[in-house]
């Protein structure tokens, strides 16, 4: 199951509200491991989306636990965010998964960031006792999914990323970006590509500001540029062109009063100032100022939508679509295996019973019992082979799971552990999963 929201669907307050630093990942994974209806989990957190991943044992009860996990994040009631949380069950949550490997629902679509953040949720499932699980296998299938989409097209040429898309905005302002001076607030992974696409144009001069001096001094040096502490940020505003801020603090780093003061030294220059941080760096009443230009999220995305990458879409979904069929058939085919162990094993019991009451009735020597033993066995394992090597081919078609029903109810078998819910919708939104539970 996956439940959250994204930029398709949340409002950008929302999304800020709802980012998840590793201390809030932690408390939702602790309390999502108290839910009786959540098996395992793990949380993906980007710059557009929160989403969590989950094994369940239960739909609607799972569905309400994540949902207020998320909602007390976000500090909205369940029922006010029903329609912005989506959810997204068994092969209809696979799909899903893929196709945010694949940047497919990334706002800079075909973006390949994003498999970065599932190859640590993945080493964050395994370090939490998750290993071998069905969503260490989702996750690990979803980072081959997502290769093959990057090799098998062209999608990345074609897709631009949000940092070039804040670069295309900004050539509007400042046309000649190779005489621009540049600073970049930020010494994370986002901040480093985007010092690395800057520097790949040749502009005049790269300032990394962050509140670490040696985290920014790795960066700028690698860049060639210079490193500054964020105490220095009035007087470098006031001396750059462009600002590309993604620190990743809660709160704006760069506020009205601190962009304001530093407009006052250069009246007659244009400042561009591209917000690629959720939540915000950057106040959104900074647009309001004489001079100043504000990027933001919500504007990049319209922007990324309108690209054309027709050709490579419909490859990459049929990627997906052929992934997500071979998962579904490997999963029922996993499936069906207890149900013909038990078979197997009743069978074993009922050869068992028989053998020792031939013991007791007849006088048969070691040798003689042996022979009937195999024989006996043999006519199983040959009543036996058709019917469970059927019932796996049949498994990994569709309706798979009716033929190993079918054959518990032949031959009265029992199955430990529940099944899963059967009834549940594949996709939808919180809203109406929480509605129908009320």
């Amino acid at each position: 199951m996956v439940v959250g929201l994204s930029h398709r669907t949340a409002a950008l307050e929302v999304l800020e509200r709802a980012a998840l630093d590793e201390t809030a990942r932690a408390e939702v994974l602790a309390e999502l491991a108290a839910s009786p209806h959540v098996d395992d989990a793990f949380v993906l957190s980007t710059c557009n989306r929160v989403e969590l991943y989950c094994e369940v044992s239960r739909f609607h009860g799972a569905v309400a636990d994540i949902g207020d996990s998320l909602a007390r994040r976000i500090g909205l009631p369940l029922e006010d965010l029903g329609d912005q949380l989506y959810v997204h069950y068994e092969d209809a949550g696979v799909e899903h998964l893929f196709r945010v490997a694949c940047g497919l629902d990334s706002m800079a679509v075909g973006e390949s960031q994003i498999l970065g953040q599932l190859r640590t949720s993945l080493h964050d499932l395994q370090a939490g006792g998750g290993a071998g699980g069905a969503l260490d296998r989702a996750l690990q299938v979803a980072l081959r999914v997502g290769k093959r989409a990057h090799s098998e097209t062209t999608l990345d040429a074609a897709g631009a990323s949000l940092v070039d898309a804040a670069l295309a905005r900004a050539r509007a302002v400042v046309p000649d970006l190779r005489q621009a001076r540049v600073l970049v607030v930020g010494a994370g992974a986002m901040s480093a590509l985007v010092a690395t696409t800057v520097a790949r144009l040749g502009v005049a001069e790269i300032v990394v500001a962050n509140r670490g001096a040696e985290r920014a001094q790795r960066l700028a040096a690698a860049v060639g540029g210079r490193a500054v502490g964020l105490d220095t940020l009035r007087a470098e505003l006031a001396a750059a062109d462009v600002v590309l801020s993604c620190t990743g603090a809660v709160g704006h780093v760069l506020d009205v009063a601190l962009v304001a003061s530093a407009l006052l030294d250069r009246p007659q220059r244009p400042l561009v100032l591209a917000d690629l941080a959720l939540p915000r760096d950057v106040d959104p009443d900074i647009a309001t100022l004489p001079g100043a230009h504000l990027v933001d999220l919500e504007g990049l995305g319209h922007d990324l939508a309108a690209t054309g990458v027709a050709d490579d879409l419909r490859a990459v979904r049929a990627i997906v679509a052929e992934e997500v069929a071979a998962f579904a058939a490997a999963r029922r085919a996993e499936d069906v295996a207890p149900t013909v162990v038990a078979l197997r094993t009743q069978a074993r019991h009922v050869v068992d019973t028989e053998m020792r009451r031939l013991e007791q009735r007849t006088a048969l020597s070691e040798a003689d019992r042996a022979e009937v033993d195999r024989a006996v066995h043999r006519i199983v394992e040959k009543l036996l082979h058709t019917p469970t090597v059927r019932v796996k081919e049949l498994a990994e078609g569709p309706g798979g799971a009716g033929y190993a029903a079918a054959l518990r109810a032949l031959f009265d078998l029992e199955i430990a552990g529940g099944s899963r819910a059967g009834d549940a919708p594949l996709s939808g939104t919180v809203g109406d999963a929480v509605g129908r539970v009320s």
